[in-house]
C-alpha cells in the first residue's frame, strides 16, 4: 500500500506534541509511526473513518476484533480507516492545556475532519469516555445536536446488545458482527455524501441493512409505574433488529499483517480466535448467547494464519482464543501444527479459556515445553447443585481429576474463578467454594511432583449481572451489602495459608448492572456523570462509585429499579427490539430448568432449538 499522507504530513500537531509527550507517562501510545499500520493518500480517498476505542492504547491494540475491522475497512481503495484511542490522565490535561484536539494515530489530523467516527464498545464502563471522545473531537455529544449528516457517529461491539442507555448519543449502532456489516454501511454512506443526503434521509435507508439499529426511528413509551408500555418503530424501521453473522470464518478477512505496537500492551502475542459461540448454554454467560450459533475455523486455516502473523510480527507467543477453547474438536491437530513451527523458535503457545472436565494433560505439557503457565478454570459455582443450576457442567470430581494430573506433571499453580449472588445460591454454596480450594490442597499435597516449589491457590470472586439476552436476563442483582457479607462469609471460610482470596469490587457491579440492563432515561446520568469530570470509569484510578449515585439522584434515576428488582417474564425489555437469534421462550425454558437445578446438554449432543440457526442460510451449526 501507498505510504503516502501528503497535505501537511503532521504539520497540524507536530510542534505542539514535541513540547508535551516528554511530560506524559508511555509517549509512545500517542504518537503512531507502528510497524504495518496503514497509510494512504488522503486526496485518493471519499470517506475517512476515525475507530474509536474508548479506552487506553495498550487496551484497544490488544483488541482482535478492533485489528479485524481496521483492516476490513481499510480493504475498501475509497476509504481510509485510522486508529484513535483515549488518553490517560496525564496526557489528556496536557492537550487540555495546549488547546489540542482529539487527533488519529495514522495522519495526526484531528478526529472532526473525518467523516465517521466509529467506536467500539465491549464493556459498559466505557461510556463516559465515548462521550469524552466526542468531546475532545468538537463535537455536541446528543445525536440531535449533530444535524449534519457528516461527521456520522456509530458504534458496535457487545454493548449494542443493549444500545439504549447510549441511544441518545449515537445516530446508529451495529448489532453483531461488523466484517460485512460495516462495509455495507460505508458504501450506503459514500452515495449519500456523493448526493448530499439529509442525515434523517441517510438514517432511515440505513435502517434497512440488516444489523442496523437507529434509535431515533424509535418511539419508546414507558408505564406510570416506571417499566416500559411499548417500543415502536417508526418511518419504516424494523421492529427487530436482527444481528448480524459472518457464516464462513475460514473466508473473513484476517489480519495476518496486523499493527506491530510500538510500547508494551496487555496482549502483545499473536491471537488466533478457533471459533465463535460456545456450545456449553451456561445460563449466566451473556457471551455464550449473543455469539450464537458455533461456528468454527478449518485447523488448516488457523495453521497458515498463525504462521504467517509471526512472520509478519515478530511476536514470541501464540494465543488460542474462543470462550471455550478445549470444546474445539481438532484442538490437537491444530496444536501440532502450530508447534511444528513454533517450538524450534521458542514460541510460545499458550490455551485459554480452558474446561476442567475436558482437559487434556498431554496436551498442556507439549504446549508447555517452552514456558510453564499456571492453570486457571472457571468453576463458578461453590456446590454441585448450584453447577446444575447455572449449566455449569462441571463436577468437583472433573476438577480435582484435572489438579491430580497436573501436580503430578509439577505444576503448583491452580486458579479458580467463582460468582457469587448467581440466582438460588446459598451460605451453604459459598462455604463450598473454601471446602474445594481445601481439597484442591490435600490434592496437591498428596500427588505433587515436588513440593518444596509449594503450591499457590487462588480463589477470584466476582458479583453476578443479570445480563440482557441471557437466561438470567429476569432476574434481581443482590445488594452491594450482600455481595460483601458473601465475601467476608467465604473469607472466613478460608483457612488454608496456601488459598489467597481476590474479589471484584462491588460497586463497580452495581453501576455496571444499571448500564447494562438500562433503558434510554440513564442518559441524562451518563452526561452529568461525564460533565462532572467521568472518563476512563473501566479503571479503578478513575472510578467513584459516590459520582454516580449522586448522578442518579440529580437526574431522577432509582438505580435498584434495574437491578434490585426481578423482572417479570412477559414485561417489555428494553433490548427487545434487538434479535440476537436466541428464541425469548428458549431463555425462559433455560430458566425455569435453573430453579429446578436441571442440566441442558451441549448443542453438539444435542439441540436445544434455541433458534440461533435462523441465522444461517444453511441450518446447522458448525462443530
Amino acid at each position: 500500500m501507498k505510504q503516502t499522507i501528503k497535505d501537511g504530513e503532521f504539520s497540524f500537531m507536530d510542534k505542539k506534541l514535541e513540547r508535551i509527550l516528554p511530560r506524559v507517562q508511555k509517549p509512545a501510545r500517542y504518537t503512531g509511526g507502528e510497524y504495518n499500520q496503514i497509510i494512504k493518500d488522503k486526496r485518493e480517498v471519499e470517506l475517512r473513518v476515525a475507530f474509536c476505542f474508548p479506552d487506553t492504547y495498550e487496551i484497544g491494540m490488544s483488541n482482535l476484533g478492533m485489528s479485524i475491522l481496521y483492516h476490513t475497512m481499510n480493504s475498501l481503495d475509497y476509504v481510509w480507516c485510522e486508529r484513535v484511542f483515549a488518553p490517560w490522565g496525564d496526557m489528556y490535561e496536557e492537550m487540555k492545556k495546549a488547546d489540542i484536539p482529539l487527533y488519529a494515530l495514522e495522519s495526526g489530523d484531528p478526529t472532526s475532519d473525518f467523516d465517521v467516527l466509529a467506536f467500539s464498545i465491549g464493556y459498559e464502563m466505557a461510556y463516559t469516555t465515548v462521550l469524552d471522545m466526542l468531546d475532545m473531537s468538537g463535537l455536541p455529544i446528543r445525536s440531535s445536536e449533530r444535524e449534519s449528516l457528516l461527521p456520522l457517529v456509530v458504534a458496535g461491539g457487545t454493548a449494542a446488545v443493549n444500545a439504549e442507555p447510549m441511544a441518545p448519543f449515537v445516530d446508529l449502532f451495529f448489532v453483531g458482527e461488523g466484517e460485512e456489516l460495516d462495509n455495507e454501511l460505508l458504501a450506503l454512506l459514500r452515495v449519500a455524501k456523493r448526493e448530499g443526503w439529509t442525515k434523517r434521509a441517510f438514517l432511515r435507508q440505513a435502517a434497512q441493512i440488516g444489523g442496523v439499529y437507529v434509535p431515533s426511528l424509535y418511539d419508546i413509551r414507558y408505564h406510570e409505574d416506571g417499566t416500559l408500555a411499548a417500543i415502536e418503530p417508526l418511518e419504516g424501521a424494523p421492529a427487530r433488529v436482527v444481528k448480524r453473522i459472518v457464516e464462513d470464518l475460514d473466508a473473513s478477512p484476517f489480519p495476518t499483517n496486523p499493527i506491530v505496537p510500538s510500547t508494551e500492551v496487555v496482549h502483545d502475542r499473536v491471537s488466533l480466535e478457533l471459533f465463535r459461540g460456545c456450545v456449553r448454554g451456561c445460563r449466566f454467560c451473556q457471551a455464550g448467547y449473543v455469539y450464537r450459533p458455533i461456528r468454527a475455523k478449518k485447523p488448516e486455516t488457523l495453521i497458515r494464519q498463525g504462521i504467517e502473523t509471526l512472520k509478519n510480527t515478530g511476536y514470541q507467543d501464540v494465543t488460542l482464543l474462543s470462550l471455550s477453547t478445549s470444546d474445539y474438536r481438532p484442538l490437537e491437530r491444530l496444536c501440532d501444527g502450530l508447534l511444528a513451527y513454533c517450538e524450534e523458535r521458542s514460541i510460545g503457545l499458550s490455551l485459554p479459556s480452558l474446561r476442567a472436565d475436558n482437559f487434556s494433560i498431554e496436551l498442556m505439557e507439549r504446549l508447555q515445553k517452552v514456558r510453564k503457565s499456571g492453570l486457571t478454570f472457571a468453576v463458578e459455582g461453590g456446590s454441585q447443585r448450584l453447577r446444575d443450576a447455572i449449566n455449569k457442567n462441571v463436577t468437583e470430581e472433573d476438577l480435582l481429576n484435572t489438579c491430580r494430573i497436573a501436580f503430578a506433571g509439577g505444576w503448583n499453580s491452580v486458579k479458580l474463578y467463582y460468582m457469587l449472588g448467581l440466582p438460588t445460591e446459598t451460605d451453604e454454596d459459598i462455604v463450598g467454594i473454601a471446602e474445594m480450594a481445601n481439597q484442591v490442597l490435600h490434592c496437591w499435597r498428596q500427588h505433587a511432583k515436588n513440593k518444596n516449589r509449594g503450591v499457590k491457590i487462588t480463589i477470584s470472586t466476582s458479583c453476578f449481572i443479570p445480563k440482557p439476552h441471557s437466561p438470567f436476563q429476569w432476574e434481581a442483582q443482590i445488594s452491594v451489602e450482600e455481595y460483601l457479607r458473601r465475601v467476608n462469609l467465604l473469607r472466613s471460610s478460608i483457612t488454608a495459608k496456601n488459598v489467597t482470596y481476590n474479589w471484584h469490587d462491588a460497586e463497580t457491579s452495581l453501576i455496571e448492572a444499571v448500564l447494562s440492563r438500562g433503558d434510554r432515561r440513564i442518559a441524562d446520568a451518563i452526561e452529568l456523570v461525564w460533565r462532572r469530570g467521568g472518563r476512563l470509569e473501566a479503571w479503578s484510578d478513575y472510578f467513584t462509585v459516590e459520582r454516580w449515585m449522586q448522578a442518579f439522584a440529580d437526574t431522577g434515576v432509582d438505580p435498584y429499579f434495574y437491578t434490585l428488582r426481578e423482572r417479570p417474564v412477559d414485561e417489555i425489555l428494553p433490548w427487545d427490539m434487538i434479535d440476537v437469534g436466541v428464541r425469548k421462550a428458549h431463555l425462559v425454558r433455560e430458566r425455569e430448568k435453573c430453579y429446578a437445578s436441571e442440566l441442558s446438554p451441549d448443542c453438539r449432543r444435542q439441540c436445544m432449538a434455541c433458534g440461533a440457526t435462523k441465522l444461517l442460510k444453511e441450518r446447522g451449526c458448525d462443530e
